[in-house]
């Protein structure tokens, strides 16, 4: 959380525009560092002379189909010619891991749910242990409004339906004498409070801000989300500036 709130500086104005552009930019510059730091951090006239190795060694086992044994032969070079080129790639990969996760947990926490909007309806469900029940009451400040604060508990699960004016707020769970604390907010920006939080030592295990996860592409009928965004975007903006910038 720590490393993500440094990173909301850098990023924020990308909060600003829509989110498939940000994350658009994103790939292209996560894979540009990449693709830059493999570069100056791999030998690179080695790298091209294995994979070129690799390449002769394929075409060499296509060519030796009718001769099993030296096919076998082929192949066990081919292996470990491929486990030393990848051994190499390795390397960068010390360098851009930590920076990437601290990246990917910033985009999780700002880019993978739509906001809730003032006077959206919406949910929050409290999650149950298997076999809990009781009543569970939802105290909720002034600006929001709740269909039932108090509910029993059944098939482990409660959920409320809520409605409220643009700001934050502190929801109040009561639950067997305990007392717990969910953040909310209602905004018209792309942001959100974590949308779960775990609760330690007590049957309720669980609240959930049920926001609606972010959908940026539909590839005949397959709803995307913002990793796969990303992830489609990132194979292609990689195999683009690698061939661009000659990186082997």
């Amino acid at each position: 959380m720590v490393f993500e709130n440094l990173l909301n500086p850098v990023f924020f104005p990308l909060l600003k525009i829509p989110t498939l552009f940000s994350i658009i930019l994103l790939s292209f510059l996560i894979s540009l560092i990449i693709t830059l730091v493999y570069k100056y951090t791999t030998d690179q006239n080695l790298m091209k002379q294995l994979k070129e190795e690799i390449k002769r060694l394929q075409k060499e086992m296509k060519e030796l189909k009718s001769n099993p044994q030296k096919a076998m032969e082929v192949q066990k070079k081919a292996m470990q010619t491929n486990m030393k080129y990848m051994s190499h790639s390795l390397k960068s990969t010390l360098f851009t891991f930590i920076p990437l996760i601290i990246i990917f947990s910033w985009m999780n926490s700002n880019l993978a749910y739509d906001p809730i909007l003032p006077g959206q309806d919406f949910t929050v469900t409290a999650v149950f242990e298997k076999g809990a029940n009781g009543e569970i009451t939802l105290n909720a400040p002034e600006g929001l409004e709740v269909d039932k604060a108090k509910k029993e508990v059944k098939d482990s699960e409660v959920k409320w339906a809520l409605n409220g004016k643009e700001g934050e707020y502190l929801l109040l769970f009561e639950f067997n004498n305990e007392k717990h604390e969910k953040e909310l907010l209602i905004t018209k920006n792309q942001a959100y409070k974590p949308i779960a939080e775990k609760i330690k030592n007590s049957r309720l295990e669980l609240i959930r801000i049920d926001n609606n996860p972010k959908k940026l592409l539909n590839i005949f009928g397959w709803k995307v989300g913002w990793l796969w965004a990303y992830i489609i975007f990132s194979i292609i903006f990689s195999m683009l500036l690698r061939k661009i910038i000659k990186v082997y």
